[in-house]
């Protein structure tokens, strides 16, 4: 069961063991090839943990009881207090925490995110995973937030990719929604993205496109379908052509991207992609584009400085 009490640093929420944390809850909803939350964590902490934690076994008594917190040393947005959670649980159910900080929350130096009490060799065994989910998805949530802010005022939504760590994917991604992001697709598997190599492997623009929509038709799917372009040329052939829910625009100037936009006039949702950084992401997003995706929020974020420390 779920407790949320007022405090002068804000909510303080309260965690037994049952309660199903609703980040978990979705993605356990959403299985892929079999994987899950809990499952990803279980692997990561055999991964970790192996026959056990020997330095512990080695150095503590195993019945030994102590407080701890997970303190910040970085100011940035905080995320990953949902597999957090899932980690303690699945490391000793009897650890009681705290979750002082929600994740979104902008924090700073000093900052407790979280306190913890119980077996003290459990709560060293979940240290480093906990703490490598939790300055990962915050240094992402970070980096979201910064882009984000840049483009405020405009319309244009900021888009993650598929440039993600194997098996960390669910994690990076909620990281970039708590950051004010939006997911793209997940994976090969909820939507068609004909790119490049995909154009030019099939024949041209016009032939990809066809063969996508009868794919789609003979196999009874139902997924949107988004087609790369490079040049004006291309987009004019897309606009002729139609059956597609979304152009990306690749590798246009921000003038050119304007003109595209203008182009295409609504017609199909437009994503801006590729020569984009902070310095110019602003003028990319006053062209009107629904889209800019960002590869970079997911493969050169900077993790978030995050500790973890038993206290007396």
């Amino acid at each position: 069961m779920l407790k949320t009490l007022s405090a002068s640093s804000g909510s303080v929420f309260f965690f037994s063991m049952n309660y199903k944390p609703i980040f978990a809850r979705m993605m356990n909803e959403f299985e892929f090839s079999g994987m899950t939350i809990a499952g990803l964590i279980e692997a990561a902490l055999k991964e970790d943990v192996g026959d056990g934690d020997h330095t512990s076994l080695a150095c503590i008594d195993e019945q030994a009881k102590g407080k701890a917190i997970v303190k910040i040393k970085e100011s940035g947005v905080l995320a990953g207090m949902e597999p957090a959670a899932e980690i303690l649980k699945q490391v000793d159910p009897s650890i009681h925490y705290r979750i002082l900080i929600s994740d979104g929350t902008n924090v700073h130096p000093g900052d407790v995110a979280i306190e913890l009490e119980g077996n003290i060799p459990s709560i060293l065994k979940a240290e480093r995973l906990l703490l490598n989910c939790m300055q990962r998805m915050s240094g992402i949530a970070t980096a979201t937030r910064k882009i984000v802010d840049k483009i405020s005022g405009t319309h244009t939504k900021i888009l993650d990719t598929r440039k993600t760590t194997p098996n960390f994917r669910m994690f990076e991604k909620r990281a970039v929604q708590i950051g004010g992001g939006f997911n793209h697709r997940f994976g090969l598997f909820d939507m068609i993205l004909i790119k490049d190599n995909h154009v030019d492997a099939c024949g041209g623009i016009t032939q990809a496109i066809k063969k996508a929509n009868a794919y789609l038709e003979k196999n009874r799917k139902q997924l949107k379908i988004e087609i790369e372009t490079r040049s004006l040329e291309e987009v004019r052939e897309v606009l002729e052509c139609g059956g597609v829910h979304r152009i990306m625009l690749d590798n246009f100037t921000p003038a050119l991207l304007k003109e595209a936009v203008t182009l295409i006039h609504g017609r199909f949702e437009t994503e801006a992609s590729g020569g984009i950084t902070e310095d110019n992401i602003l003028a990319y997003a006053q062209t009107g584009v629904d889209f800019i995706s960002v590869g970079a929020l997911t493969h050169s974020y900077k993790s978030l400085d995050i500790s973890l420390k038993i206290v007396r």
